[in-house]
């Protein structure tokens, strides 16, 4: 490995970041510095090989064909060493933190924890309210809990439980709904950008999203589910967002069907660290939550 020495690993690193991710950009993000100071940086590594490691194109860096081999070993090499300082900073077996989203958390989560420190006194979490995954072996994060379906790359990811969907509503508003049809007259409170539409749940029940009126909008589900509480309207939810509010008789499920969407709740995990006994806790107990929930 002496050959390491004749290379400065700034310059490494900013070339595999930047062959990886595709752009300037995204590696200056990454390694926290100015796109200057990457370039800067690939320019004095590619001085060193004597040749080109990109093409600059308008709509970024092309990898030339010595880059492509010497990126190969780049990218192979900084993810062992990613893999490898994680390993060496694990915390104590009895602190776990873990990612989840934060409407998850906010619904469901957060009204259960107790229940988790009575279980494991001597285990400290803390949650981390966040959409994006993160890479759990090269984060601080021991566990992301997702919704989706299950497919993301160098990640360990099971399934802890499907999503299931169904329309929610204040009480008052569920008298005036005896069959499916009944929603053509109610206000439909709707996400912008949900994971899921309104067919999911109607077409198994013979009608088209067509038959809704409008209804107010909000930018997430948990405000749609504080207005359908609030009697607003109608709101398409599913369990962990719901369940709690259904239990207080705050909100009614109008309707006994509930479909699966083919979305589902994910516990992810590292693929290459080893599993904590915090983890282990965490997971077991969560899953023994969750399958309350489906009796």
């Amino acid at each position: 490995m002496r050959n390491l020495s004749r290379f400065h690993l700034t310059g490494l690193r900013a070339a595999e970041a930047a062959g990886r991710l595709g752009s300037l950009r995204a590696a200056a993000d990454e390694l926290g510095v100015t796109i200057g100071a990457v370039s800067q940086q690939i320019l004095k590594a590619e001085e060193q090989f004597g040749r080109s490691l990109f093409e600059r194109l308008p709509k970024g860096l092309k990898p030339t064909p010595f880059g492509q081999d010497v990126l190969k070993y780049l990218n192979a090499g900084f993810a062992e060493i990613s893999v490898g300082l994680a390993l060496a900073e694990r915390r104590r077996d009895d602190v776990l933190t873990v990612s989840v989203a934060p409407v998850f958390a906010s619904k469901w989560l957060v009204w259960r924890l107790q229940r988790f420190h009575e279980q494991y006194p001597d285990i400290r979490i803390r949650i981390d309210a966040d959409v994006a995954l993160v890479d759990p072996d090269t984060s601080d994060v021991d566990v992301c809990i997702r919704v989706g379906w299950g497919n993301w790359p160098h990640v360990k990811a099971e399934k802890l439980i499907d999503q299931r969907i169904f329309p929610v509503c204040s009480p008052p508003l569920a008298e005036g709904l005896r069959k499916p049809a009944d929603l053509a007259g109610a206000p439909i409170i709707r996400e912008p950008t949900p994971m899921f539409g309104w067919n999911d749940w109607l077409g198994p029940n013979g009608l088209d999203e067509s038959i809704l009126g409008d209804g107010p909008v909000f930018s997430d589900a948990s405000l749609c589910l504080d207005a359908a509480v609030a009697g607003q309207g109608v709101f398409l939810a599913w369990e962990t967002l719901a369940g709690d509010a259904i239990a207080f008789g705050r909100l009614s499920a109008p309707f006994p069907d509930r479909y699966a969407t083919g979305i589902a709740y994910w516990f992810v995990t590292s693929k290459a660290l080893p599993q904590t006994r915090a983890v282990s806790a965490f997971h077991d107990w969560l899953k023994g939550e969750l399958a309350s929930m489906e009796n």
